[in-house]
């Protein structure tokens, strides 16, 4: 079951402070400091104990997670209703999770023993999707990479080039990844083409289009893994690291593409 807001908040803050001191002493600092009176202490134990329970905490208190500062000031802003005010610290910040994202899912693919591993975005932003893969049996997978430290909720953001190459390429498919502190993947999973489609914005006027959409993925529109749109999966079940996070808590019951 994911996780409540109040939850989620005080998860992502475990995770950030998680990074400078144990946990008693972040317990301490939760409960006594005016600045975090907004969340109650059965908040924050609960955000802990579900972090806990998805494997994301050693046993010595460390975060696996590295927090980042974006992605908290962006849902921060979401949730007041207002934009995320950029900066060139959290664009680098930005840039650099997906970078990791994408040299992970590059890393799994050449793991597996794929024939063909091209990693695209790092040659030009025209394709529409960040890495070319071929398989032995000539099965092409071109994997457009979603990348995140956030284990709480998953949202990324598709632009409307990369929206059309999927509606025109069978062989389109969305990774999302939950970057380490490491630089590793936690857990990769694929996105229903279909619901990306059918939650996609709609042009009201020929003089206007979107260009940018910012989707909320739900639990039932992810699988574990990398899956081409056949069915196939371009890393075997078994090497594709899956954690009990963005409604992978349950069994997978059918293909999202």
């Amino acid at each position: 079951m994911a996780p409540g807001e109040g939850t989620r908040r005080a998860a992502r803050r475990w995770i950030e402070y998680l990074a400078v001191a144990d946990i008693p002493r972040v317990r301490s600092l939760f409960t006594h400091h005016p600045d975090y009176s907004d969340l109650t202490p059965v908040q924050y134990a609960d955000g802990l104990a579900w972090l806990l329970s998805r494997g994301l905490i050693t046993s010595d208190g460390h975060s696996l997670i590295k927090a980042d500062e974006r992605e908290q000031r962006d849902e921060e802003a979401a949730l007041d209703g207002a934009p995320a005010r950029w900066t060139p610290a959290l664009e680098a910040a930005r840039r650099e999770t997906g970078t990791a994202g994408e040299r992970a899912v590059v890393r799994l693919l050449e793991q597996s023993g794929a024939a063909r591993v091209v990693h695209v975005a790092a040659l030009s932003d025209a394709y529409g999707y960040d890495i070319h893969t071929e398989l032995g049996d000539g099965t092409a997978g071109h994997i457009e990479v979603k990348a995140t430290t956030d284990p709480t909720r998953l949202v990324i953001h598709l632009t409307r080039h990369e929206y059309e190459v999927m509606r025109d390429d069978r062989d389109w498919l969305l990774a999302a990844v939950l970057v380490g502190a490491d630089g590793g993947a936690l857990n990769v999973v694929t996105v229903s083409r279909e619901w990306l489609s059918t939650a996609a914005p709609e042009d009201r006027d020929r003089h206007a289009q979107w260009e940018s959409a910012r989707y909320n993925v739900p639990d039932h529109a992810v699988m574990p893994g990398i899956l081409h749109a056949s069915g196939r999966r371009l890393v075997p079940e078994a090497a594709a690291p899956t954690l009990p996070v963005w409604g992978l808590s349950r069994a997978p019951s059918a293909s999202p593409v």
